[in-house]
């Protein structure tokens, strides 16, 4: 069964029998086109071996390439009426998009900065005066942790030691998160400043000028300041650190559990969705992993 032979079909049927404009038509075909395209360079070359993950592998591509979410949207759409077509002509037997949503789609594809992008972030804020050291100090935590904007919110100094920091999240769960060395220098940094503040260890870590404990939307707003700052077109927010040490750690081999665990995810479905944007993980996995392409230099033998 191959792709292309339907698409003509798709699109008569959608011009007479879902009454769509012209217009629609044309975009609905360029739509599926592009992912019939998608589907080829995964050697999916027959309608059957399309899985779920394709869909939102073309998704994931299409919004990488900073289209819109309008055609984002359009090209779920069009990709879900076309498989609506098929299982009614019988050509497969199961809808594959059947429980795609708008909304769970996109929390499927979350917005990733490159590491380029993130050392790019990280070096803005300037260490030399309270705010800049806080600030960096934040955004080194963000992304060595996972954490969620509301749980570095809610850090307490007392929170925080040598090697990780202990973590309130959704449903008031604990959880011990390791931190790695840059964050904790950056936190050592920030902390010359706030300890002049003769602050008690059981008040909050991190403090605005004023001395009162840091919102969501202060690291919100110093972050879009400091994304523009470094050039980065994105849409970056606090989640998009989170998203983005999800998925660098996936890339460089760490294990979707222990991910998991760090996130705070009470499901790894949930942190599953990371898997798709991982392009260098089935790459790195063979490099490393299979023994004639990690075949290090000779063992010598003990005389």
């Amino acid at each position: 069964m191959n792709f292309h032979a339907y698409l003509n079909d798709f699109l008569i049927y959608i011009a007479s029998e879902r009454g769509l404009s012209q217009a629609t038509i044309e975009a609905y075909g360029r739509d599926i086109g592009n992912f019939i395209e998608f589907c080829e360079t995964k050697n999916r070359f027959k309608i059957d071996e399309v899985e779920q993950e394709d869909i939102i592998g073309f998704l994931a591509l299409k919004k990488e390439r900073n289209y819109a979410s309008s055609s984002l949207s359009r090209a779920l759409m069009a990709v879900k009426v076309f498989f609506c077509f098929l299982r009614r002509e019988g050509i497969v037997k199961h809808n594959i998009t059947l429980y795609f949503d708008s909304p769970k789609i996109w929390q499927l594809i979350p917005e990733v900065l490159t590491q380029e992008e993130v050392e790019d972030l990280l070096k803005v804020p300037k260490p030399e005066k309270y705010r800049g050291a806080r600030d960096r100090a934040i955004l080194e935590l963000l992304y060595a942790s996972g954490l969620r904007v509301s749980e570095v919110c809610s850090l307490n100094i007392h929170d925080v030691d040598e090697q990780a920091v202990r973590v309130v999240g959704k449903g008031r769960k604990e959880r011990i998160v390791p931190v790695g060395q840059k964050a904790r220098d950056a936190i050592d940094v920030y902390l010359t400043y706030r300890n002049e503040k003769k602050i008690d260890h059981a008040e909050p870590l991190f403090l605005t000028e004023t001395g009162n404990r840091i919102e969501r939307v202060e690291i919100w707003r110093r972050i879009k300041y400091y994304a523009k700052k470094a050039g980065i077109t994105k849409n970056v927010s606090p989640h998009t650190l989170r998203h983005s040490f999800a998925t660098h750690l996936l890339d460089n081999g760490a294990d979707l559990r222990v991910i998991q665990e760090m996130l705070g995810h009470a499901s790894v479905a949930t942190t599953d969705r990371y898997t798709h944007i991982s392009k260098k993980r089935l790459a790195d996995s063979f490099h490393s992993l299979h023994p004639r392409e990690n075949e290090g230099p000779p063992i010598k033998k003990k005389v």
